[in-house]
């Protein structure tokens, strides 16, 4: 939970101007995610960072990309504890993150 430190923390910092940043604009991703999907985070082959929504089953596994952290926005990820609440369940999914695994992707 919180945030990154070291390498991955700068390039967010590089990318997005701060992690707050980075936060609210994976947020606005992730929300404006249509229908069923992913949102992640995810190095390029040119070592940059994005944000990228994927739909149905796409997957950044078959990609170039090197999948970072992603997030569930089918429904049925979090139907039964927050009904038709996407907003409120992306909110709540910074404490639950656990940057040291998400840092140890960032390579």
């Amino acid at each position: 939970t919180g945030k990154p430190a070291g390498g991955l923390l700068s390039q967010i910092e590089q990318t997005w101007g701060s992690f707050e940043a980075f936060r609210e604009k994976f947020l606005a991703s992730a929300a404006a995610n249509f229908g069923s999907g992913w949102t992640w985070l995810v190095m390029t082959p040119a070592k940059t960072l994005e944000i990228v929504n994927t739909s149905n089953a796409g997957c950044q596994l078959a990609s170039d990309n090197t999948p970072l952290m992603v997030v569930d926005v089918w429904e049925h990820a979090y139907y039964i504890d927050y009904r038709n609440r996407r907003a409120e369940q992306l909110h709540n999914l910074w404490k639950i993150v656990d940057w040291s695994v998400v840092e140890s992707r960032y390579l």
